[in-house]
């Protein structure tokens, strides 16, 4: 079928109704090719007598996603980026100055392009389906509204309610777009047509026809705010706010509001669409930009997926989940699960236990419900899918249970095989295991084709990322269900192979490893930890990231990692002296850095040199060495992990899960793909000097050597 059957005019007496209805996809987006079409359309519709338009989409829950994510990345060249936008901004400024009154009928995501196609119509309706989301996301992809979504915006809901949309990425609901007076009306989703064509014969019926819709400030501050003398402030203050969440490391934000402030307020259209194009000819073409649109299609691929490599194999529904161990842990994971809407069941050995795992999951919802994310009907709703007990009732009618208990394997295995007795054949049993042996449990399971791991990060609310381990013996349809029901609990599944970490904590050690060997060489702790986050990027620093995963845990894991590989993996006598200090992180207040009652960070505790035997900070290393040695030993250790012992499959299988459950920074694309931009030669050789003076740990390994040869990259 033609891209002319993708959009198409369906007359309704004096109304053109404009479908459209991408054939053979499932959103709308605006191509070029789309692109191209909707403007034949418009002139379609210039030479027709109809006297108001009405554009609708009929994908059930997409008007327009936004415009066609490949195309940008493809773009090399500012000329290009031009030419793409010069054609655009003509469609879209042919829609805005049509002769008749245009409506669009929302609903369902209209996103990005879409948002902007809709806001050169007249009017806008939206439906109040909780799929309807009307916003601006491109900061995510590290550019920002190009088709004059930056003029447009500001013009309709005021500054502050345009930057807040725009420099964060959001998207707003139907009821909040008529509040902020981006949406003149939002309606049932199932009266949606039949009122805007209605609404499109009142404006006939009136004489309204056009219109120029401009915000218009009610409260003396929003007047105050507004004005040229106002102005600055906001612009002053959302600057501050884009350059703490961001440390300057995304210049997108950054831009749009640059954008905005030379534009707000103009009435040359043209000028202004030409600023907003000069910038984001900038970012569009940066690497940034390439990195964080290759991290979208990344996550887009995992929803197609279904975690092994045979087509045939489908996943079992999982509508009943039980969680062995309550507690903050089991709590979460079954607040996920309720959240999706499958009842779930928690074991504990005392009603305190449980207790904890009822407040874990009641405390988001309460959060939500205070926020007016949901309501008090939902709450209820929600709470009602998880019951509790210490005994196995409820596990005859489970699909899945997750093991979330203590860290220890014998235990484990004792609970796993009982566990078994009380459950259907078909069930799975998955661990939440950090660091222990998904093949080693499987032996207590009766069938080990129905045993995996499912390994969710702490705050299990927050963290998006789940790794599905495979045991040597799991089969294909445990491994898809397990991948298709994390996805249905929100999460990003990574299939990994069992092995010591597995996968994210197996590069993450090397790198706390490091650290505690920086300390024991005389850096200040707060240093490194700001080079780490303010210098390149990550969410926080080693040191910091001791305190939360918990100075116990990670002595445990390292002796752990020291047992199965050996030689490489060398113990810091710091680690050492953890348990005499009687400092055990955030947990109990007191790490590397203090924090109060309520886990917030106070400061560097500076009692912890002389506990720990270091002496007082010399900081003789350099930044460069200090964030070499962290970052090269994850990267050393990935060579091993995906080339050699193929925990992972592919490259993108390990910057996901870096990116998903460590926080590496997006804008550096990911561990390997940050590593190709170095170069393997480069990274061997400094991992050669640096052995040579600090200890065989740092030396290359054989892969990442093999490599570096030829200067190969990890990414074809």
């Amino acid at each position: 079928m033609s891209i002319q059957e993708s959009i198409r005019i369906v007359g309704k007496g004096d109304v053109a109704l404009v479908e459209w209805d991408l054939i053979g996809e499932k959103v709308n987006k605006l191509s070029s090719p789309v692109m191209a079409r909707f403007r034949e359309v418009i002139n379609e519709i210039k030479t027709s007598s109809y006297k108001a338009v009405v554009l609708i989409s009929r994908k059930p829950k997409i008007f327009i996603a936004g415009a066609d994510i490949d195309e940008i990345k493809k773009i090399t060249d500012p000329g290009d980026c031009r030419k793409l936008l010069d054609q655009a901004h003509e469609i879209l400024n042919e829609l805005e100055d049509l002769s008749i009154p245009t409506i669009a009928a929302i609903n369902g995501a209209c996103l990005g392009g879409g948002c902007e196609m809709v806001m050169c119509c007249d009017y806008r309706i939206a439906s109040d389906a909780k799929e309807t989301k009307i916003g601006l996301p491109e900061v995510k992809l590290g550019i920002f509204p190009g088709f004059g979504g930056c003029i447009r915006m500001p013009r309709l809901v005021g500054l502050q309610a345009s930057l807040d949309i725009i420099l964060a990425g959001k998207a707003v609901d139907g009821r909040k777009a008529v509040k902020l007076g981006l949406v003149d009306e939002c309606v049932p989703q199932q009266q949606l047509e039949e009122r805007a064509i209605k609404f499109a014969n009142e404006i006939v019926a009136s004489n309204k026809g056009k219109r120029k819709k401009r915000f218009k400030p009610r409260s003396v501050l929003e007047k105050f705010l507004e004005s040229p003398v106002g102005r600055p402030v906001v612009f002053s203050q959302a600057k501050k706010t884009v350059l703490s969440q961001t440390k300057g490391f995304y210049p997108a934000p950054i831009k749009a509001l640059e954008v905005i402030q030379k534009t707000y307020g103009s009435g040359n259209r043209q000028k202004a669409l030409g600023v907003e194009m000069e910038a984001f000819c900038q970012v569009a073409v940066s690497e940034i930009s390439k990195h964080l649109i290759n991290l979208f299609f990344m996550m887009e691929d995992i929803k197609k997926q279904t975690g092994v490599a045979d087509p045939q194999v489908n996943a079992r529904p999982v509508k009943h989940m039980a969680v062995l161990g309550a507690g903050t842990m089991g709590g979460g994971i079954a607040l996920l699960a309720a959240d999706n809407g499958i009842k779930v069941r928690m074991k504990d050995i005392t009603n305190e236990a449980l207790a904890l795992g009822y407040k874990a999951a009641a405390d988001v919802w309460l959060k939500d419900l205070k926020r007016r994310k949901i309501a008090k009907h939902d709450f209820e709703r929600k709470m009602s899918l998880i019951s509790g007990g210490m005994d196995f009732a409820g596990f005859g009618n489970a699909d899945l249970v997750v093991e979330a208990i203590v860290e220890d394997m014998e235990i484990k295995k004792k609970v796993i095989a009982e566990t078994a007795k009380h459950c259907p054949e078909h069930c799975l049993i998955a661990t939440n295991t950090s660091s222990l042996s998904v093949t080693e449990m499987a032996k207590a399971h009766p069938r080990p084709e129905n045993f995996l791991g499912m390994h969710f990060f702490n705050p299990v609310h927050k963290m998006p990322l789940v790794e599905v381990i495979r045991g040597p013996q799991t089969s294909d349809e445990a491994v898809a269900t397990v991948f298709e029901a994390s996805k249905k609990m929100g999460k990003i599944p990574v299939v990994v192979k069992d092995g010591p970490g597995f996968l994210v904590n197996r590069l993450l050690l090397p790198y706390m490893i490091e650290a505690m060997f920086l300390l024991e060489e005389g850096m200040d702790i707060q240093t490194v930890d700001r080079w780490y986050t303010h210098k390149f990027g990550m969410p926080m620093g080693p040191f910091r990231l001791m305190d939360e995963v918990g100075l116990d845990v990670c002595v445990k894991v390292v002796k752990v990692f020291k047992k199965s590989l050996g030689e490489r993996i060398q113990v810091p006598s710091v680690a050492e002296k953890f348990a005499g200090s009687g400092r055990l992180g955030k947990k109990n207040s007191r790490g590397f850095y203090l924090y109060d009652d309520k886990g917030k960070e106070l400061s560097v505790d500076q009692t912890v040199y002389k506990d720990l035997g270091v002496g007082s900070p010399t900081n003789k290393l350099s930044e460069k060495e200090c964030l070499e040695r962290g970052i090269f030993t994850m990267i050393n250790e990935a060579a091993l992990a995906l080339l050699e012992e193929r925990i992972a499959e592919r490259p993108e299988e390990v910057d996901l899960a870096m990116i998903m459950g460590t926080g590496f920074p997006p804008f550096r694309g990911g561990l390997l793909r940050y590593a190709d931009s170095l170069g393997s030669q480069y990274i061997a050789s400094e991992l050669e000097i640096y052995a040579a003076r600090c200890g065989q740990r740092l030396k290359p390994s054989q892969p990442l050597a093999n490599m570096a040869k030829t200067n190969r990259k990890f990414y074809p």
